[in-house]
């Protein structure tokens, strides 16, 4: 069966809507998939302020901007098949949406961009809500992106994604597991901006400064770290726990900027090294693929590479299509598995009872 699919997500990071059109192609069992075109879609500053100040918000006024957002996907969703001409090749849309609220221990997470509303401005199916199903079976809802790793992305013993917030997956003899590790772009975006940078561009910033190590281990101790998997973070614990934390600290900007690159690192060593306990002693080199937004970063690129050393795992860094659009692309699949009624959220990830099939359908 082939599947063409729009696939959207929005991250942590808040750097824009990411839209992809996908070929999806299955045959006995294995998947194929091609990205026939895609965009990041920068976001307008009053966005960046609507979806930061979401979770401070009163109900209503919630709601009101859930359906408003949900409007907003649907157009660009239109100028992107207009632009691209794909008017009458979609099958349907698998959006993401953006995460507020994230409590798996109340059996509750959000994501705003209403389906129905994308549905009825585009006229097409919507898939939305994927992570709901998983978290009301008592599962974390997150990291939903291993499905799409193992499907599409063979070959590799561990997947890093460095978004606004990093994690990793990994090909154990257990199964396939995986966790969130620490906030990523989210602070080191938010340290850059005090510098009026969107971002720390190569991480170059960040050379230039200096460990502060008493900053450093303060990090390293926070309690989040020493919990076991299946575990997730939702995106106040950068910006209320970490952020804090390094802006009581009176050093440089570059000087925090290099402090929690080096933390980053740390933390993923630190992964690596307690996902190696549930493996048979390994021969030979491992690999871990690299995508998202710190893909491009090649200062913490390098710095990961150097504590990974002691593990034997080298670090890949694939073509920036598969960097920019990985999860996007994985989204449309997790939609195509809901519309083929198929497990898309694994229960060895997330901790849930079961394997679920995740996702509100929603058609005009």
């Amino acid at each position: 069966m082939v599947y063409h699919v729009i696939g959207i997500m929005s991250g942590s990071s808040l750097d824009g809507l990411d839209i992809a059109f996908v070929e999806l192609a299955e045959v006995r069992g294995k998947w194929e998939y091609t990205i026939q075109a895609a965009d990041c879609l920068a976001y307008e500053p009053e966005w960046v302020e609507q979806l930061s100040g979401a979770t401070g918000l009163p109900a209503g006024e919630y709601l009101l901007l859930h359906s408003r957002y949900g409007h907003y996907i649907g157009e660009k969703i239109k100028q992107f098949i207009a632009q691209h001409g794909l008017e009458h090749k979609v099958h349907f849309i698998a959006s993401h949406g953006h995460t507020t609220f994230h409590m798996p221990a109340q059996k509750m997470t959000a994501q705003l961009g209403e389906g129905a509303a994308i549905a009825a401005v585009t006229g097409l199916p919507v898939i939305s809500d994927l992570r709901a199903m998983d978290v009301a079976l008592g599962g974390q809802g997150a990291p939903i992106v291993p499905v799409g790793e193992q499907l599409l992305l063979p070959g590799y013993q561990y997947w890093l994604n460095l978004g606004g917030i990093a994690n990793v997956s990994a090909n154990l003899e257990t199964g396939f597991t995986a966790f969130d590790i620490c906030p990523a772009n989210r602070v080191l975006n938010a340290l850059a901006g005090e510098l009026g940078r969107a971002y720390d561009e190569n991480g170059s910033l960040a050379a230039g400064g200096i460990t502060d190590k008493h900053l450093l281990a303060a990090l390293n101790e926070l309690p989040y770290y020493t919990l076991p998997w299946p575990k997730s973070l939702a995106n106040d614990f950068g910006t209320d726990t970490v952020l804090p934390l390094i802006k009581n600290t009176r050093i440089s900007i570059q000087g925090k900027l290099n402090t929690y690159t080096q933390h980053i690192a740390v933390q993923v060593a630190h992964a690596v090294a307690q996902l190696q306990k549930q493996q048979a002693a390994a021969e030979g080199e491992q690999k871990m693929l690299i995508t998202g937004g710190g893909a491009f970063n090649g200062f913490l690129v390098k710095q990961i590479q150097e504590q990974l050393q002691p593990y034997n795992v080298t670090v890949v860094v694939p073509d920036a299509q598969t960097v920019n659009y990985k999860e996007a692309l994985i989204m449309a699949l997790i939609g195509t598995l809901r519309w083929r009624q198929e497990p898309n959220v694994l229960s060895s990830v997330t901790g849930a009872q079961r394997d679920s099939v995740g996702g509100a359908l929603w058609q005009s």
